[in-house]
């Protein structure tokens, strides 16, 4: 096998200096940093929870794009202790989403589909665009796989928020919205564990 499960391959530190690595950082970060905003406008608009906990999710995102420029170039141990702060930032974000879930269940809420499926839509289409652009990267050390798995939550969550949107619209019912936030706090407690798991690794080696 050309990579042993038992090793932790150390990128080499002139990609974490590549212009393209860091033009793909700042594109991902300004495009998630505009999507936190139509989203969390939107998520309030329609009453949606889903949409809003997508919202923080691109929030998130951007901060962590911003840590991963922070630390491009660094040595190995650097680079991991940001991931480890990462991971620990997508756990907290699942952790909240499922409260917020729980919250949205005991009060009450009406959703609005429409502006849920539209939105999702071009959530889906940024991070789709985003996630292409980071593809290559994926099996870098733990701050690029960061990246990566955030990109890829990203987009498996829109797509989950157009299926809430479907449900809601075909059942007239808010539990299909709820669903979907609690399975977006999974896809990031799962994501979390990853980044963690990767980046004691290196720091073991590093």
């Amino acid at each position: 096998m050309g990579k042993s499960c038992c090793q932790t391959p150390e990128t080499d530190p002139s990609v974490h200096n590549n212009p393209r690595w860091r033009l793909i950082l700042w594109i991902a970060l300004i495009a998630n940093a505009v999507m936190f905003v139509v989203e969390i406008v939107a998520g309030v608009a329609a009453d949606s929870r889903a949409l809003q906990a997508d919202a923080l999710d691109f929030f998130g995102d951007a901060a962590n794009y911003a840590i991963s420029l922070g630390v491009a170039g660094m040595a190995l141990a650097w680079r991991a202790k940001a991931a480890l702060f990462k991971a620990a930032t997508m756990l907290a974000f699942g952790l909240w989403v499922i409260g917020y879930a729980v919250y949205g269940l005991a009060v009450g809420s009406s959703p609005e589909p429409q502006t849920m499926g539209l939105i999702g839509t071009l959530a889906l289409l940024v991070n789709a665009a985003v996630a292409l652009l980071l593809f290559r990267y994926r099996e870098g050390d733990a701050n690029m796989r960061s990246v990566w798995i955030c990109s890829r939550n990203d987009a498996l969550g829109n797509i989950a928020v157009l299926a809430a949107a479907l449900g809601v619209f075909g059942t007239g019912q808010a539990w299909p919205d709820l669903l979907v936030a609690g399975i977006m706090a999974g896809l990031a407690i799962w994501g979390s564990s990853e980044v963690f798991t990767q980046a004691r690794r290196e720091l073991a080696h590093g």
